[in-house]
């Protein structure tokens, strides 16, 4: 018989071995003979609470009724009623005799009296904190006694637990009965165990036993008389020692007194009933109820309830207890966005309780949640995410940005909304020093050379900024074939002026990446054609460029004047002004838009030395482009209004595609002499013929910038197209080193039609651009003809265009459009 009820209450093995779980320090208190003791899984180890009782035979009267206890906990669910998980019953050896014990084990909880300790909460906020607890607790014995008929018979403060949610649960249902007023034939004892109530716990009719009086009564006559009892402890502080002692009300809340009295009313049918409890009093009525109460129900309510909700979230967090906003409303909010249930605005309330969380808790309870975040379709939950990016981002491992968070933010780069795309290139500043080279190299310069191009000018300044911020982040090979010519050939050249300005600050900022010759052949001759920019800003800022490049020219040649070539000129570049600098957002949010009065007044980045941060609107681009493209200036590129095809660009000088091959996302990088600087194709200005050793760099310093078109009647020489790279391939490829292109007709065809010419090609070729390759739409054709000498047909300064001589460069491509936008 012993064996049949043990293997009843265990349900899953007769001892103490077969519990999966560890047994680990007790607490203070506990329910009658219970003991509770801290618990962990032995699978997983996760916490847990265990229960244990112990009696001296199988016989004893405890057992019976714990294993009553058991019972009832197993069949009784309820959100406010401990939750049961396992139990079991072992025999123990104790010296001579065997002692009986029995396991439950449950859901990780303390007692009350410990948690309310522990908290130490003052004032309103313990009211408000008491008002939830009781809360829950009075659901709990409505459900029992109103929906089960069920008697708990020993509601007290002993008999309530705290999750580390900080709910408050009812549990010791040992003395649990069913209710049994309609049998009038019964005369024995209802509660079957109500010898292990305290006689201080005991209404008047329990005590004398009165059954008839007892089964008369409403089936909720006995527990409302201990959640009397209930209260009393809880604000007194103290256990209840003698029935008499709920006379004294001097810390019981004025709202919450007259209810008080009824559930403690004498005679048992006039005692209030839990639910009438909930329902009417003012007590239970306050900001932390009511904010519980609605995120419990949040799939009820529609969006504009949810969405007014999450917006005061944040001010209400911090009029409510810090333990509980943690503890409660975080796990809540949490669940709600991984869920869907929550809108965006939860997000920002969100990471403002997570701010409050130690590192350690913060990466526990809000990374995850972020992380599963990042792959909602919710266009509104992924600005917010990146707006908030700089609060969570350095927590971020970088296996998680890698493999988890990247793929997902890099849809943005390529979303239809502008905003999208500026916040997703704004947050590469967090995420790139956490991503890997093949990453970098592979999949980022991919997303940055398309939106380098971007319609939108603040994206396209913005690009230029990143990508000097983050040249650290990439290895050698990669920054010799990307950095100058995404800085030279596109940002220089664009025509918004806050872009070229970027461009020229973003040279200074990576200065210790190039070489002498390459600033000398490659940088300065761009840096220096925008000293006479048609804006005083860009101008500014590139006399300030050429004077930090000329400084490291010069010591370069003081070292080498020295016979010290071989020391690198790391240390001296590095300590350069204006080299340690990191730029900042040089745009404002593209949402932001200016009065038409306000867009007639253009805000330039400051000075290379400081942060970029004016705040420039978008539409000043249009009235930039109107303004600039009446401007020619002499002896440079300096039509920016016009299109830019005209103006033939620089070239690599390890590489003929411009921003170098990358194979696997690795740039590659090989040793190759320069042996040609980019700059054979244009025309001198000066008569005479130059040194040989200074024709490259004086060439590149003098482009036309009124372009003569040759005579029809010049024969055309020999193509040697080749074919181009797959786009995808060959990124940079399109502003590769622009070579000699033979004229195209006068009055043909092809002069009015949009024609598009392939890196791999020139006009008239048969090649057509890859439409996915970013680059094309600027692209300098590629060589068909071999370039004259440069001492061949020069002429006088000023002494007009020759038409017999074919123009070597980057061609006019002639659009449907007036304008190209970049």
């Amino acid at each position: 018989m012993f064996k049949f009820l043990k293997d009843v209450v265990s349900g899953s093995g007769a001892g103490v071995k077969d519990l999966p779980y560890n047994i680990g320090e007790p607490y203070s208190s506990a329910w009658g003979s219970w003991t509770h003791s801290r618990g962990t899984s032995k699978d997983d180890g996760s916490p847990v609470s265990i229960f244990s009782l112990t009696g001296s035979n199988a016989n004893d009267g405890h057992l019976a009724a714990g294993r009553n206890g058991v019972k009832r906990l197993r069949t009784v669910r309820h959100p406010n009623i401990l939750s049961f998980l396992h139990s079991t019953e072992a025999e123990i050896f104790d010296g001579s005799s065997t002692k009986v014990v029995i396991y439950i084990v449950t859901e990780p909880v303390m007692p009350l009296a410990e948690k309310i300790r522990e908290l130490g909460l003052e004032g309103t906020q313990r009211n408000e904190y008491y008002a939830w607890g009781l809360h829950r607790i009075a659901k709990a014995v409505s459900f029992l006694n109103n929906d089960c008929k069920l008697v708990h018979g020993n509601v007290c403060l002993e008999s309530v637990v705290v999750t580390p949610t900080l709910d408050w649960k009812l549990h010791a249902f040992d003395a649990l009965s069913e209710f049994d007023g309609n049998n009038e034939l019964s005369t024995g004892p209802m509660l079957q165990y109500e010898w292990l109530v305290g006689t201080q716990y005991k209404p008047m009719e329990l005590a004398k036993s009165d059954w008839a009086t007892i089964r008369k009564s409403p089936p909720w006559a006995i527990d409302s008389w201990g959640l009397g009892c209930l209260i009393y402890e809880i604000f007194a502080g103290l256990k209840l020692s003698k029935t008499e002692e709920l006379r004294n009300t001097a810390s019981i809340p004025k709202s919450l007194l007259p209810d008080y009295q009824r559930l403690l009313s004498s005679m048992p049918s006039r005692r209030l009933n839990s639910s009438k409890l909930l329902e009417n009093c003012e007590y239970f009525q306050n900001k932390l109820v009511d904010t519980i109460h609605f995120m419990e129900i949040l799939n009820l309510k529609d969006s504009v309830e949810k969405d007014t909700f999450f917006r005061k979230l944040p001010t209400l967090a911090e009029q409510l207890p810090r333990e509980i906003v943690l503890k409660k409303f975080l796990p809540l909010v949490a669940s709600a966005l991984e869920f869907g249930s929550a809108t965006a605005p939860a997000l920002t309330a969100f990471l403002k309780m997570g701010a409050w969380l130690s590192p350690e808790e913060f990466n526990k309870k809000v990374l995850p949640t972020i992380v599963k975040l990042f792959a909602s379709n919710d266009r509104a939950i992924r600005v917010g995410l990146l707006q908030h990016i700089d609060q969570y981002g350095e927590s971020f491992s970088a296996q998680i940005v890698d493999e988890q968070v990247y793929p997902h933010v890099a849809t943005g780069f390529s979303d239809t909304s502008a905003f999208l795309r500026e916040l997703t290139l704004k947050s590469m500043l967090v995420l790139a020093p956490k991503l890997s080279q093949r990453t970098l190299s592979g999949s980022l310069l991919k997303y940055l050379s398309k939106l380098q191009v971007d319609e939108e000018p603040a994206i396209r300044t913005n690009t230029t900024i990143l990508l000097g911020n983050i040249a650290t982040h990439l290895n050698e090979g990669t920054r010799k074939r990307v950095l100058i010519n995404a800085f030279t050939v596109r940002a220089l050249r664009d025509t918004f002026p806050p872009a070229r300005g970027a461009g020229i600050m973003a040279l200074c900022a990576t200065s210790s990446y190039y070489e002498p010759q390459e600033i000398a052949a490659r940088i300065l001759p761009n840096v220096v054609v925008l000293t006479i920019d048609p804006d005083s800003d860009v101008r500014s800022k590139a006399f300030q460029a050429v004077e930090q490049f000329l400084q490291i020219v010069k010591q370069y040649h003081e070292k080498t004047s020295g016979g010290d070539s071989s020391e690198g000129m790391g240390s001296t570049i590095s300590s350069l002004p204006g080299n340690a600098s990191i730029l900042g957002w040089a745009m404002n949010s593209l949402t932001t838009k200016g009065k038409p009065s306000e867009q007639t007044t253009q805000a330039a980045p400051p000075k290379s030395t400081s942060p970029l941060v004016s705040a420039v609107p978008t539409t000043v681009a249009s009235r930039t482009h109107t303004q600039s493209t009446t401007t020619l200036v002499r002896g440079g590129s300096s039509d920016y209004g016009g299109d830019m095809a005209d103006q033939p660009a620089p070239v690599s000088p390890t590489s003929t595609d411009g921003w170098g091959e990358l194979e696997n996302g690795i740039g590659i990088h090989e040793d190759e002499e320069i042996e040609k600087d980019g700059w054979d194709d244009m025309l001198p200005l000066e008569d005479e013929k130059p040194p040989p050793a200074l024709a490259n760099i004086e060439a590149a310093q003098k482009r036309p910038v009124i372009h003569t078109k040759p005579q029809g009647s010049i024969p055309r020489p020999k193509s040697t197209s080749h074919v181009s790279k797959d786009a995808d391939d060959d990124l940079w490829g399109s502003i590769a080193a622009p070579a000699p292109a033979p004229a195209p007709k006068l009055g043909s065809k092809s002069s009015n039609s949009n024609v598009k010419v392939a890196a791999g090609g020139g006009i008239g070729s048969g090649s057509v651009v890859d439409e996915d390759d970013p680059w094309a739409a600027i692209a300098a054709p590629a060589p068909t003809t071999r370039a004259r000498p440069l001492a061949a047909g020069r002429g006088g300064r000023g002494g007009g265009s020759k038409p017999g001589v074919p123009k070597l460069g980057a061609q006019r491509i002639n659009r449907a459009a007036s304008t190209q936008k970049f």
